[in-house]
C-alpha cells in the first residue's frame, strides 16, 4: 500500500506544479485577480496533500499502518476540493457553467478535514515503541 501513497503523492505534486505554472503563465492574462487567487488556493491545497501522502507513505515504510480507505478519502477530497476550485475559477473561459459545483468544494474540504482527524485518532492509538 505504501507504493500507492508514493505514486499518488508524486502524481498530485506533478499536477500541482503544472497547474500552478499554467495559472501563472497561461491564465493570468485571461482571469481576474480573484479567480487567479482561487485557482492558486486549489493548487496550494493539492500540493499540501501531495506532501501528506508522501509522509504517510514514509510512515508505512517504517511499519505504521494506515486505515486502508485513507488514501482514497484524501484523493477524493483533493479531487472534489481543488478540482471544483479549478473549474469555478476558470468558469468565465468556458461555455459550460460550473457554478453548480459550488457545493462540491465544501464536500471535498470536509473529506480532507475528516482525513486529518483520522490521522490524529490513529496517532493517539499508536503504541509507544
Amino acid at each position: 500500500m505504501k507504493r500507492s501513497y508514493y505514486i499518488a503523492g508524486f502524481s498530485l505534486g506533478l499536477v500541482a506544479v503544472v497547474l500552478g505554472a499554467f495559472a501563472t503563465h497561461g491564465l493570468k492574462p485571461s482571469l481576474s485577480s480573484d479567480a487567479i487567487d482561487s485557482f492558486e488556493t486549489g493548487v496550494r491545497y493539492q500540493m499540501y496533500h501531495a506532501f501528506l501522502l508522501l509522509v504517510l507513505g514514509n510512515m508505512q515504510q517504517r511499519g505504521n499502518k494506515m486505515p486502508p480507505y485513507l488514501l482514497y478519502m484524501i484523493l477524493a477530497g483533493v479531487f472534489l476540493f481543488s478540482g471544483s476550485i479549478y473549474l469555478l475559477a476558470t468558469n468565465t473561459l468556458t461555455t459550460i457553467d460550473f457554478k453548480m459545483l459550488g457545493p462540491v468544494t465544501p464536500l471535498g474540504g470536509s473529506l480532507l478535514i475528516i482525513s486529518w482527524g483520522i490521522l490524529i485518532w490513529s496517532s493517539i492509538k499508536l503504541k509507544k515503541k
